[in-house]
């Protein structure tokens, strides 16, 4: 086999030490959950229900997490935990990946112009765009 010495070995950095966008998202996810769990304002079941679904990993934390945020007391009873969370999670864990984008150290403008982009463009066409952009508020002002 011939070899080509205009090829050049890449140089790439080790996975472990690369943060991914579900890392990302979950550790957005966790801030927005001890926030709520330091609010006072919050009642008490709902922090109490937050913090155990925190503990566990639910994947119904960020819908509960979500209806916090939006004001709602959570009632065990009113949630069928039988069913998969609603799409509108998928929704909030990329509002969180591009909150997160946009606002990381760096100087990457043409990423973070294209995240900004996205984002409005998910705002616009949300079905509520009000807990939505508060969510990605949380987001960037914890940071």
């Amino acid at each position: 086999m011939a070899s080509h010495s205009s090829a050049s070995v890449r140089e790439q950095a080790s996975h472990a030490t690369q943060t991914t966008r579900t890392s990302t998202t979950n550790n957005a996810l966790t801030r927005r959950a001890q926030a709520i769990l330091n609010d006072r304002s919050v009642d008490a079941e709902s922090r109490t229900i937050i913090r155990y679904a925190s503990e566990i990993n639910d994947p119904w934390l960020a819908e509960l997490v979500r209806r916090a945020d939006a004001g709602e007391a959570i009632v065990v009873d009113a949630i069928d935990f039988s069913e998969t969370p609603n799409s509108s999670t998928r929704e909030e864990e990329k509002i969180e990946g591009l909150a997160e984008i946009i606002c990381r150290a760096g100087d990457e403008a043409g990423t973070k112009s294209a995240a900004l982009l996205v984002l409005i463009s998910m705002l616009e066409n949300a079905t509520h765009p009000k807990a939505l952009a508060n969510m990605a508020k949380h987001v960037c002002f914890t940071r």
